[in-house]
């Protein structure tokens, strides 16, 4: 099962190291991982993406908790939020074919930000899903790049992590 995990940590060198190293002992792959400050300087969020089960998931969890930094652990892969991501996605588009292009990039309410003679870069903003069907649907005219953000995520309405109980 996927999980996505929001840890809050203290925004110090080195910290982002030790909570990927505690992903890669034991075995998991992170699928995404965003990091950023957050509205306190002096905190960071870590939204991770893993694959595993509730019982490693658990193990995680603890051996998270563990770290001096971290400050707490969420999982909101059951609780009602909202996800986003950001990718941009070069395509190669010769001319007779770009109006094609064009007319996707419409549809996915994406934005063309560069022009080139052979190349259109995109961006696309959405959940993780949206992303990945944009995606599909270029594949044919040739993807020369591709660049993702990874998944970030909120809880919906007036709660925040910080009035969230640790529920991994």
């Amino acid at each position: 099962m996927q999980h996505t995990i929001t840890t809050l940590v203290e925004n110090r060198p080195g910290v982002l190291a030790r909570v990927a190293g505690l992903f890669s002992r034991r075995g998991f792959n992170i699928e995404s991982l965003a990091v950023s400050i957050t509205e306190d300087p002096s905190v960071s969020r870590m939204t991770i993406v893993v694959t595993g089960d509730e019982r490693s998931l658990e193990q995680i969890s603890k051996q998270l908790n563990k770290l001096i930094e971290v400050i707490k652990v969420y999982d909101y892969t059951d609780v009602p939020n909202v996800e986003r991501e950001l990718a941009l996605i070069k395509v190669h588009a010769e001319p007779t074919r770009r109006a094609e292009i064009m007319q996707i990039t419409d549809i996915f309410r994406a934005k063309i930000i560069d022009l080139s003679e052979r190349t259109l870069t995109i961006e696309v903003t959405g959940p993780v899903a949206k992303v990945d069907a944009m995606r599909s649907l270029l594949e044919p005219y040739g993807i020369k790049e591709l660049v993702r953000t990874g998944k970030i995520v909120l809880a919906r309405g007036a709660r925040s992590a910080a009035e969230m109980r640790s529920n991994v």
